[in-house]
């Protein structure tokens, strides 16, 4: 193990710490919005709306980020959409996220008292009220679990954007280690640099989940 090749390589793997950081964060994002909507739509059975994301949920869900990535970054370009790797990066991980956040919701929406929508219906809410002050509030406290490992799932799986030539943390190692042939530095920092992004979200998820449980059921 040869600490000058680690430190001179540091401010490389910064640069792609930060881009990776990045990614992460605006897929997560993006990630939570489109798994929220995709739940509820589906939740109140919106007509021909609830269909279509029953349909996207299951064809994300069953095809794996890496063919997705090749159909936007080469497939799209044939019919002149063409997009530069990293927006392709963040579709593909909103697409894919989205759908396993959808997953997560269903299970806490599904698990909201019946009771408290009858209520609410004879309140007169209508659907929209009834997501924003019922199913949401409640629902999203009993996603957490199901929540934080898809965020976990999600960060890991930038790993994959290497494929199209993004610059994030496995790709830079992969590049330094094919022009420098020194394979156990490189990945030694490739292994810390995911486990600093990783340990403290983690923790910090963990955290969460026991506040908002704790919060919800006063247990």
């Amino acid at each position: 193990m040869n600490w000058q090749v680690i430190s001179h390589s540091l401010p490389i793997f910064a640069q792609a710490f930060k881009l990776t950081l990045w990614l992460s964060f605006v897929g997560i994002l993006g990630s939570l919005i489109v798994g929220a909507l995709s739940s509820l739509i589906q939740y109140f059975k919106v007509p021909i709306l609830s269909q279509l994301f029953t349909a996207y949920v299951e064809l994300a869900r069953n095809t794996p980020l890496l063919i997705q990535l090749f159909f936007l970054y080469y497939a799209f370009p044939v019919i002149g959409l063409k997009m530069s790797a990293t927006t392709c990066g963040i579709i593909g991980l909103i697409f894919l996220g989205g759908a396993y956040m959808a997953e997560g919701f269903t299970g806490g929406f599904s698990g909201v008292n019946q009771t408290q929508i009858d209520n609410g219906k004879a309140l007169g809410m209508n659907n929209l009220q009834l997501a924003r002050y019922v199913v949401f509030p409640q629902g999203f406290a009993l996603s957490m679990p199901a929540l934080a490992a898809n965020v976990i799932f999600l960060i890991k799986e930038t790993s994959i954007f290497s494929v199209i030539a993004i610059p994030e943390l496995t790709n830079t190692a992969l590049d330094l280690i094919g022009m420098y042939y020194r394979s156990n530095e490189y990945l030694f920092v490739l292994v810390v640099a995911y486990a600093i992004i990783l340990i403290p979200i983690i923790l910090l998820l963990n955290l969460l989940e026991r506040r908002v449980r704790y919060g919800t059921f006063g247990d």
